[in-house]
């Protein structure tokens, strides 16, 4: 998989990769990436379902301003743009995105699934990602070695440049605004979790450095119908380095919880 541009369609105000029929998927990616980072999922799920890779706000080719956004503001233009009930699959940013719409557009959502998701950042964390943020720009992009670093494993060189380009490229103001939201955003609350009653699906990987497997672990014991998967040997993006394993996990739980 090369992870080359596709086509877009309407998806309400968004643009998404839209493939198959079926059940609707829907499918969130993280701060500077776009719809091309589910490729491997789209290309295989999309032979049993209806896959809906958007690009969230400021991203991709979704250029709809995103100054003052707040976590509910990206959540709510999704499920504006959602007319059926749908399985949300969420993937870093995404994630936390997704589970907004689970807690606040129930209705709209038959389950959940939440990759590399974070949930109540320790004192260290939190002051990391919060200088992340302070070295960012609306008007250039950064240097991204660090960030890939996180991301990746030092073999996973393929995925590892594709996203290079993706996080050079793409809208500086987009990327500000939504890691601005991310960064002060710690998760899901208990309560929330806690109140969850669509099936749900946590997962991250064991070398994780930031969506820790202790993150995912404390949110899935916090629902009643959570299950979680630690995939081993695995940093931070699933959907490119991980695909085989995330496709047949995908799979699985959807045909569980049809």
């Amino acid at each position: 998989m090369t992870w080359t541009t596709q086509p877009r369609s309407k998806f309400g105000q968004l643009n998404a990769i839209v493939s198959g029929t079926g059940k609707q998927l829907v499918l969130i990616h993280g701060v500077g990436l776009r719809a091309e980072a589910w490729s491997e999922q789209t290309s295989e799920l999309s032979k049993l379902h209806k896959t809906v890779a958007i690009d969230i706000p400021g991203h991709g080719e979704c250029s709809i301003p995103t100054d003052d956004f707040s976590l509910k503001d990206y959540a709510e233009l999704i499920s504006a743009a959602i007319t059926t009930p749908s399985i949300i699959v969420g993937h870093s940013f995404g994630a936390m995105i997704a589970l907004e719409l689970a807690f606040r557009h129930s209705r709209k959502v038959k389950s959940v699934i939440a990759l590399n998701a974070i949930f109540k950042r320790d004192g260290i964390a939190k002051k990391a990602v919060k200088n992340r943020f302070n070295t960012l720009s609306k008007q250039s992009n950064s240097d991204p070695s660090s960030t890939l670093n996180r991301w990746f494993m030092p073999e996973e060189k393929k995925a590892r440049k594709v996203c290079k380009n993706w996080l050079s490229s793409t809208d500086p103001r987009g990327y500000y605004n939504a890691y601005k939201v991310f960064s002060s955003e710690d998760g899901p609350n208990e309560n929330d979790l806690n109140k969850l009653h669509c099936p749900s699906l946590f997962i991250t990987g064991s070398r994780e450095p930031n969506s820790t497997p202790e993150m995912t672990k404390n949110m899935y014991k916090l629902t009643h119908t959570g299950k979680m998967e630690i995939f081993d040997n695995a940093a931070h993006m699933l959907p490119m380095t991980h695909a085989k394993h995330l496709n047949k996990t995908l799979k699985k739980f959807i045909m569980d919880n049809a």
